[in-house]
This record gives structure tokens, C-alpha cells and sequence, in this order.
């Protein structure tokens, strides 16, 4: 088939490729694009920590990111510098990081060495499983209920990738008054809400919260706690883990967000 020719590693965020369509009983030859992965290695001053898949853009934003919300990094300042490098088999983001928080990322390393997986993000055990803020630095601030209602109708417009492929979530920065400030977008809703973690903390913008595509799952509250955000709002479900994280966190928990209403989980004092 065509696609099969192309190279196994995308560089841009989307592929254009002829499909074949079955539709009232006959194939039709038509154009489509589908969103892409690639591996993406996580490179701390040389040493690989990590892998994730995820769509090559906005790949600075997700090293940031990822840095910060895994406990890595404490602030952008730690970050001297990126490189990303395209590989045969992936993307590469080199970072050069603060010799202090390397030496505690090799004490962390060393702790996962011989470890069998636990798909918590380098988890050995079950109290390391459940890596909740020590501290955490909630903004005090409150929201509109209109707030919420205003970008839930204009988010959709907004998620370019996703309007082209069907396949990636979004996740949003809102500002008080309901206008979007920044999005990204990515075929995982972690990486997209790492990657617009990265950019908020690489860029002043007004206080907010922030929205997401996706179910509200335990990570998702924990990235948005470390960062310091009040409010998530999901358009979809939240777990059982993620209310309770966000009730000892101090975050308020929105879910089933649609243009019309929401469900309030968790510390609804901060929506008036």
C-alpha cells in the first residue's frame, strides 16, 4: 500500500495519504490525513531517562513540560538548554540540565535499575506509585461559572490537528474571562498536557485554568498541581484517584464539561 513507502518516522503532525473508502456498497479512492507518533527520548545531560510516543510538535514545550511534571525540574531556570535531534528510529530532546537536579535524577535512576515495570512512570513500589506534590502552591484564584460555559464553545474551533486527523486530544490554557490563551494538541493527553505546561512556563500569561479533551485521570491532576493550577476541567469523566488527589491537593475538578453544564467534584467554593 502507498503509506508503507513512506519513511517508519514522521517529522510533521499530521500525514496526507490516499485511503480507500467503502461506502453504499462501492470503494472510494480519497484523500486523508492521519495524525502521527514517534518515539521521543527524554536525553538528561547525555543520559537517556525516558521514552515517550507522541506527536513531533511543539517538542520544546514537551521537554519543559515533562521535566517539570515528573519532579525533575523545580523551574525553567534548571533547563540551560534543548536540542532536538531527528534519529532513523525517533526524536531525541537533549537537555542540559542543573548539575544538582542531575544528581538527583542519577540517585532516581540507580533506584529503577533491575526494576520490572509498573507503568508509573518509574514507580518501584507502591508508595512511589502515588507521587503526590510534597508541597504544592494552589492559586488562590476563583472563576466565573460563564468562564467555563465560554470556552467549552469555542474550544472545538481551536484544535486544528484534531479537526484535520480525528485522533489527538487538546489541552487548553483559559484565561478568568473564558478566552483561550494557548492550546496544544497530541495523540496522548499527558504529552498534550505537558507540552502546554512547557509553554506557560516559558511564557507569561494571565492567571487561568486548564481544560482538557480528555477523562480527568490521577496524572492529569498531579502535572496540573505540581504546575500550581487551580482549576482542570475535563469534557469527559473523572476517576475515583483523581478526586481524591485533587480534594487533598486543593484543585477544583470539573468533568462532563459540555456547553451547557459541568459536574463539580472537588473544592466547587472556587466556582461563583
Amino acid at each position: 500500500m502507498q503509506y508503507l513507502k513512506q519513511p517508519l518516522i514522521a517529522e510533521t503532525a499530521s500525514t496526507r495519504l490516499m485511503v480507500h473508502k467503502w461506502q453504499a456498497g462501492d470503494f472510494q479512492s480519497l484523500e486523508d490525513f492521519v495524525a502521527e507518533e514517534v518515539p521521543v527520548a527524554m536525553i538528561y545531560n547525555g543520559i537517556s531517562h525516558a521514552v515517550m510516543l507522541a506527536t513531533p510538535q511543539d517538542l520544546e514545550d514537551f521537554a519543559l513540560g515533562f521535566s517539570l511534571a515528573e519532579g525533575i525540574l523545580s523551574s525553567q531556570k534548571e533547563l540551560y538548554e534543548i536540542e532536538v535531534v531527528k534519529q532513523a528510529s525517533g526524536i531525541e530532546l537533549r537537555m542540559e540540565i542543573a548539575s544538582e537536579r542531575f544528581s538527583q535524577l542519577k540517585v532516581r535512576r540507580r533506584s529503577m535499575t533491575g526494576r520490572t515495570g509498573c507503568g508509573l512512570c518509574g514507580a518501584e513500589s507502591l508508595e512511589q506509585a502515588l507521587r503526590l506534590p510534597e508541597s504544592v502552591n494552589i492559586s488562590k484564584e476563583v472563576f466565573a461559572k460563564d468562564a467555563v460555559l465560554k470556552v467549552l464553545k469555542s474550544a472545538v474551533s481551536q484544535q486544528v490537528l484534531q479537526a484535520q486527523t480525528g485522533a489527538t486530544h487538546a489541552c487548553f490554557w483559559v484565561e478568568s474571562s473564558g478566552v483561550i490563551a494557548m492550546v496544544r494538541e497530541d495523540v496522548g493527553r499527558h504529552n498534550a498536557l505537558d507540552k502546554l505546561l512547557g509553554a506557560k512556563a516559558k511564557k507569561e500569561v494571565e492567571a487561568g485554568f486548564v481544560l482538557t479533551t480528555s477523562r480527568a485521570s490521577y496524572e492529569m491532576v498531579q502535572k496540573v498541581a505540581v504546575a500550581g493550577v487551580s482549576m482542570l476541567v475535563a469534557i469527559s469523566a473523572p476517576t475515583g484517584l483523581a478526586i481524591r488527589v485533587a480534594e487533598q491537593c486543593g484543585v477544583t475538578l470539573v468533568g462532563f464539561a459540555r456547553s451547557e453544564h459541568f459536574v463539580v467534584y472537588t473544592h466547587p467554593e472556587r466556582l461563583h
